[in-house]
């Protein structure tokens, strides 16, 4: 990484394209630009690629709306500005290189198998025009090829890969991985948006992009560069306690920075600096090195797809796709329940209420959720992992099929294929009091701290004194843990040879080991 200003030999034009990294300040492609050329554009592109195939209420798309009407503003503030287009990317990039008689166009990379695919149709298309096409990291501290075992080959499981991470990062804050890109000084080259033909000037808005407003504004999330940074400075407060609360999601425990992660809005080299630092501190060194270890798991997943990008679609461990799921008018219906929160069982259900109206859910609810439709009602991950897609905010193809290949036992690193998380357990040891499950089942508020876990264990007359009635105001549960559970490692069979004998024998209270998530 060259950090020095070549003022005196910059020279010629040059274009940044923006695409999940919006913030003008620690950025791999903006830095360079402006360091190697006399004057630099911006642009973004609502790429059509992608947003023709997104519901037409979609909170990413008003999250991206809200953050690129900041950055814009900041650009401006320093002499520039974005030219935001809504078209195809691989057609958009080009026309504008050519339009801006520019010698080159930069960018952070992106690791998702459709977005290398379009890359290197951007790349092929402005080589014909003689025009550079520089990619850089900017997402990731280490990238690709840059963790390897001693034998010189990416890893496959994650704690040797984060002792490695580890060791190369060496926790040096004036490492070349996690230094700053000092861009304040050269932003005087940006240049302002031009009038161009054939190209809509001013930000969109939601309806010239095809969506409708959905209930994003009333969720109170903080957006852009300034929204990242409240979050973060929230979250340093409490970070010495992390590695305890983030696992109850009736706790303020998470940073809640993923869906600023996804969209660049914050630094990844500046938030593992902090964790660096603050690991180091003995008031806040556990929780800390748990976060830090959250971003380790996010570089190991876009490592996984840039060496495996099979995985978008199929198992990482092949065997396992020869595992028959359930399929038909039966399995859709159960699916449909899982998806609108309707299994009878409180946690899922507020696990996937939570989804459904934020666009968030909780990181240990997305491991149990996942393994309850993988291994309760049998269905196959493929179509859980694309419900996720289509509703998280924070959505990031790696980490959503390295979480879902996870739960399924079919990933690298996965959890065993016969630990099968119990709900009710699961429930009773991380919402204790039920505070998360009466937020998003007011319906069931009235049932007691002991009750709200399994309601179908108890009574019609207690239930009725709570203002339950099964089958009508909240379902019964649509499965039986333990046939389920019995049925699952039958199921498995395919893979890991299993009697009917060793069902009966399998130690379930391997669903209480301590499980490192994503």
């Amino acid at each position: 990484m060259q950090l020095n200003d070549s003022s005196a030999t910059a020279s010629g034009r040059a274009l940044v394209w923006f695409r999940r990294d919006l913030r003008d300040f620690d950025h791999a492609a903006l830095f360079h630009a402006l360091a190697e050329h006399a004057q630099v554009f911006c642009a973004f592109i609502f790429d059509r690629d992608i947003l023709d195939h997104l519901p037409r209420q979609d909170r990413r798309v008003e999250f991206l709306l809200t953050s690129l009407c900041e950055l814009d503003a900041a650009l401006r503030a320093t002499g520039g500005g974005l030219i935001v287009c809504h078209a195809r990317a691989v057609d958009a990039i080009p026309h504008l290189a050519r339009a801006l008689e520019v010698d080159a166009v930069f960018a952070n990379r992106d690791y998702e198998p459709a977005a290398v695919a379009r890359d290197a149709a951007v790349a092929a298309s402005l080589a014909r025009d003689d025009i550079g096409f520089h990619l850089y990291k900017d997402q990731v501290i280490f990238e690709r090829d840059e963790v390897l075992s001693l034998a010189g080959k990416s890893f496959s499981v994650f704690t040797p890969y984060k002792n490695a991470w580890l060791r190369q990062l060496q926790f040096d804050t004036s490492d070349v991985h996690v230094r700053a890109f000092p861009i304040d000084p050269l932003r005087n080259r940006l240049a302002t948006p031009p009038v161009l033909p054939q190209i809509v000037h001013g930000m969109p808005s939601l309806e010239q992009l095809g969506f409708e407003p959905s209930n994003f504004a009333q969720l109170d999330m903080p957006t852009g560069m300034s929204g990242g940074q409240k979050l973060f400075e929230d979250f340093i407060n409490r970070i010495g306690n992390y590695h305890d609360a983030r696992n109850f999601p009736a706790v303020k425990g998470p940073s809640y920075l993923s869906v600023h992660l996804r969209f660049g809005t914050v630094s990844v080299r500046h938030l593992a600096r902090q964790a660096a630092e603050y690991a180091r501190r003995a008031d806040t060194g556990q929780g800390a090195q748990n976060w830090l270890s959250e971003l380790i798991w996010r570089d190991f997943y876009f490592m996984i797809l840039h060496h495996h990008p099979r995985v978008a679609g199929a198992a990482f461990k092949p065997e396992y796709d020869a595992i028959q799921w359930e399929s038909g008018a039966a399995a859709d219906a159960a699916f449909r329940a899982w998806c609108e929160g309707r299994t009878g069982y409180p946690l899922i259900d507020a696990a996937m209420a939570q989804i459904n109206q934020t666009g968030y859910m909780h990181n240990r609810l997305r491991m149990v959720a996942a393994c309850f439709l993988i291994k309760d009602l049998g269905i196959d991950w493929r179509r859980g992992e694309a419900y996720f897609a289509e509703r998280l905010n924070d959505f990031d193809q790696s980490a959503n099929n390295g979480g879902w290949q996870w739960a399924a036992s079919s990933g690298c690193d996965a959890q065993p294929y016969f630990r099968i998380f119990n709900p009710v357990t699961q429930s009773e040891k991380f919402d204790p009091e039920g505070k998360f499950i009466r937020r998003y089942l007011p319906q069931l508020a009235g049932l007691s701290a002991k009750q709200i876990h399994a309601p179908w264990l108890f009574g019609t007359d207690a239930l009725a004194q709570a203002g339950i009635t099964l089958g009508k105001n909240y379902p019964a549960p649509i499965v039986e843990h333990d046939a389920a559970r019995k049925q699952t490692l039958l199921r498995y069979a395919v893979v890991k040879k299993v009697t009917p004998a060793a069902v009966d024998a399998a130690d379930e209270a391997a669903d209480e080991a301590a499980v490192d998530a994503q």
